[in-house]
């Protein structure tokens, strides 16, 4: 589909995902490192438990479908390439610190004057501007200034990060996606854009409905393990069984009323509950459990009956029994059970990649999205450390062999 267009990636590890996601639509991605390659490529885990550049799994997961180059941004060489790969670029990416690409002289309105149609994506932890813009920042920063942090971990302990980082990701995603729009708008006007990505603002949303709660100073809603705190009801959502975990959700009134009513019943059948207990109105519980009162502390009670019944069975078990009843549980995965997903191998998710550098093949995680009339495919493993640059530098810009030993020897690529 953007088979047509050519994308230069400028991106740390903090957007490489970007890339990934325009590069699997078709797009001719090259990724621009310095010499000797992308600080991504020191971050692991590793093949083997092998530190290689070429042998980062954060650089295999994200780096797909693209070409790779190396190139010194910072010498006036590499300036005079760089901005030579520009004219015949349609997209542009970078994450660098704020104001860094323009201290290099290839901020948006410089390269602009080269090429007009450019689209010019930048993704950073804050936003251009404003007065965190210069911030140090991490994932658990972001998430921390963003909301999601404060409802994570357990009610009477400090709040906890998310044990997997997710902010660049959300923003990542949101930046492929003004991209195209961005693309879309040129078709019309003919001219690029600026397009400024804060990780902050993308993941703020992943907060969902509850940053409107607070906006209009709602209920607060408070973390607790395995659930949320809201007012003085603990709602949880994790429950433990034979071998794990499983999710219910087990909450009351016209919604989901009746969904608890057939789990109360399955727990009667197995003489785990009272017969006083499974004649309740699990509508009407609602509306009295929100009076307060009474219905509180019994509340506290129905959770632990729930919980010696879902300590009887395997996630499995427990799954099969909510297929049949029609019941609102969910196991909770492992990462070797999501490989094994009976659901993602039946829609043929995971996809077999060759590293012949390696003389293997490896599994690889499926395109995020399926296309009846475009499949995305995976033209290209991740790139070796300057794997293409004769492909770009010598067929493509039409420099000599003598030439490209020449910036080689110079350290420019």
């Amino acid at each position: 589909m953007l088979s047509a267009y050519r994308v230069l990636d400028l991106t740390t590890e903090r957007g490489l995902l970007c890339g990934q996601i325009l590069g699997d639509l078709g797009a001719d991605v090259i990724k621009v490192e310095p010499p000797g390659g992308s600080p991504a490529r020191r971050l692991g885990p590793f093949y083997q438990d092998q530190p290689h550049p070429d042998r980062s799994l954060l650089w295999w997961a994200y780096n797909r479908n693209k070409r790779g180059i190396t190139l010194d941004l910072t010498s006036p060489a590499g300036k005079e390439i760089f901005h030579r790969l520009v004219k015949s670029a349609h997209f542009l990416i970078e994450s660098d610190n704020p104001g860094a690409m323009a201290q290099l002289g290839f901020g948006y309105d410089a390269l602009a004057t080269i090429n007009p149609g450019l689209i010019y994506v930048s993704i950073s932890a804050f936003g251009q501007d404003g007065p965190k813009a210069s911030y140090a920042d991490s994932d658990l920063v972001i998430l921390t200034a963003s909301g999601p942090t404060i409802l994570s971990g357990d009610s009477d302990r400090a709040p906890l990060r998310l044990s997997v980082p997710q902010a660049y990701l959300h923003a990542c995603a949101e930046a492929a996606t003004a991209a195209l729009l961005a693309n879309h708008e040129r078709h019309r006007s003919g001219h690029g854009q600026y397009i400024d990505v804060s990780a902050q603002q993308a993941i703020a949303l992943a907060t969902q409905a509850y940053i409107l709660s607070g906006s209009y100073k709602d209920v607060e809603i408070q973390r607790m393990a395995g659930g949320l705190k809201m007012g003085p009801f603990n709602i949880r959502l994790r429950w433990p069984a034979k071998d794990g975990y499983v999710a219910i959700t087990y909450l009351f009134g016209t919604a989901f009323g009746h969904f608890t009513k057939r789990l109360m019943d399955w727990i009667h059948e197995e003489g785990l509950c009272s017969d006083e207990i499974q004649a309740m109105d699990w509508v009407r519980f609602g509306g009295e459990l929100f009076a307060g009162g009474d219905a509180i502390a019994k509340f506290e009670q129905l959770k632990l009956i729930v919980e010696d019944f879902t300590k009887t069975k395997t996630k499995a078990e427990l799954l099969q029994g909510a297929l049949e009843r029609t019941l609102l549980i969910a196991p909770i995965s492992t990462i070797a059970e999501v490989v094994d997903s009976p659901q993602l191998n039946a829609r043929g998710y995971w996809q077999e990649v060759a590293h012949p550098e390696l003389g293997q093949t490896f599994t690889y995680p499926g395109p995020f999205v399926k296309f009846s009339e475009s499949p995305i495919t995976y033209r290209r493993r991740p790139p070796l450390v300057g794997e293409h640059n004769r492909e770009i530098y010598i067929d493509q810009l039409g420099m000599t062999e003598q030439q490209l030993t020449t910036l080689q020897q110079q350290g420019v690529i």
